[in-house]
């Protein structure tokens, strides 16, 4: 049987979190797609800035002319060399689509932002509902120990009563066969905890976690039912994925932009100098032991007018039109979407508070009509089945009562989620509540 491990040794959710983001293969590479798009407004404000290029070529020449055959001219041949240089250089003045370009490039660094905060709460889910599955499965492992040991001593009890003839042995066979059904059940679950056990080890990148436990009887921090229209308004703002979708909106009007710029001119400041040097004369001046020097610069400024372009242009602005068209209804879509999960995570958090009181009052009920089935059970009144009945009414309630309250936990950091405002700070009140 697994050994239940000592809470002193144990980490906290926060801890959990900690080792999560420096070993998730996930998140890693979502972040290392956020360092990656970070680069893409810098590499679209080179289309708005100067660029400047060096070129240098040096050459010989040899040439050879042989008079035709009977001719009286002399044969020649020259050699000359030539070297050059040329520094030039371009700033565009008016560009409306490389404009759009790096708007569309800082729009990119936005986006990235808001993918990496949709990716670290995801995170913080994952590890809280990982955290929580487990100490989950350790407390069904230990109220399915505390009622193996409960029905053991029932059926030791009722095997007394039965060898003194105040009981049947209908009773210790009932008893035994609930022992046997617990005992199956201690197996399952055993089973349950090392596997949600191993599930943390591997987000975390640890072996043998150890969550501590909710210290006992915690008192759950609550939300108020009016409150939920300040979680859906906070929620169209903040939520990572309407925030993609209105980038992405932003974006498509840009792309229209781009596509609208087809009509209009360009201008361009250009300049550049030259270095030409010959030596021994070239081949147009002559042969010459005196080479020259040519220095040449010019400066212009380039316009240019689409007159046209074979009806390019216009298709192209006709189909930016509808992609930002369905752009717009993607971002209402994803409004509505975020609106409904906000809600019914709300909702779902007060259904589980609800619950938990509920079963609060369910636990010292079932306490008190065990006892009394004991007690009636001793005075003849009841029969040994009353009593594991009870027992696993106990047990069971105490059961529902512990998820009820790690569903209430983490169903609040999904309602942040579900409105965009969770951050790895929330962590610290669900910790609070966690034993020292």
């Amino acid at each position: 049987m697994a050994t239940l491990p000592a809470w002193t040794s144990a980490q906290s959710l926060v801890d959990m979190y900690e080792s999560a983001r420096a070993y998730d293969a996930a998140y890693q590479s979502a972040r290392n797609l956020f360092d990656a798009n970070q680069t893409k407004a810098e590499q679209a404000r080179a289309a708005i800035l100067p660029t400047a290029n060096l070129a240098g070529s040096a050459q010989r020449t040899q040439i050879n002319v042989f008079p035709d055959l009977g001719g009286a001219a002399a044969n020649v041949d020259r050699v000359f060399g030539a070297k050059s240089a040329t520094v030039s250089a371009s700033q565009p003045l008016y560009r409306p689509a490389n404009l759009a370009s790096y708007k569309q490039g800082i729009k990119q660094v936005e986006l990235a932002s808001a993918q990496w905060q949709a990716a670290e709460q995801d995170l913080l889910i994952r590890v809280s509902q990982a955290y929580f599955d487990v100490l989950g499965s350790q407390d069904s492992l230990t109220f399915v120990k505390a009622q193996k040991a409960a029905v053991a001593e029932q059926l030791a009890f009722a095997k007394r009563n039965f060898e003194v003839g105040t009981s049947t042995i209908t009773d210790t066979r009932e008893a035994q066969a609930r022992f046997d059904l617990v005992t199956a059940q201690e197996i399952a679950a055993e089973n349950d905890w090392r596997v949600k056990r191993i599930a943390l080890d591997q987000l975390v990148g640890k072996t043998d976690t150890q969550p501590k436990p909710l210290v006992p009887a915690v008192k759950l921090p609550e939300l108020k039912v009016e409150e939920i229209g300040r979680w859906v308004s906070l929620s169209q703002e903040e939520h990572p994925s309407i925030k993609q979708a209105r980038i992405a909106l932003d974006v498509a009007q840009l792309e229209t932009e781009k596509a609208q710029s087809g009509h209009k001119p360009t201008l361009d400041l250009v300049g550049q100098y030259a270095y030409t040097r010959n030596d021994n004369g070239s081949a147009t001046s002559g042969a010459s032991t005196v080479g020259s020097r040519v220095r040449q610069g010019t400066v212009a400024l380039n316009l240019n007018i689409p007159l046209f372009a074979g009806f390019a242009t216009q298709g192209r602005i006709k189909e930016t039109l509808a992609l930002e068209d369905k752009a717009r209804n993607d971002l209402e879509g994803a409004k509505r979407a975020v609106a409904q999960g906000t809600r019914t995570a709300y909702f779902g958090v007060v259904s589980g508070q609800g619950q938990v009181k509920a079963l609060e009052a369910a636990e010292t009920s079932s306490q008190s009509a065990l006892d009394a089935n004991k007690l009636g059970y001793q005075v003849g009144v009841r029969i040994n089945i009353d009593v594991l009945n009870a027992q696993s009414q106990l047990f069971q309630t105490k059961r529902d009562l512990a998820k009820a309250r790690y569903d209430v936990l983490v169903g609040g950091l999904k309602l942040r989620q579900a409105n965009g405002t969770l951050r790895a700070e929330d962590l610290a009140v669900v910790n609070s509540l966690l034993v020292k």
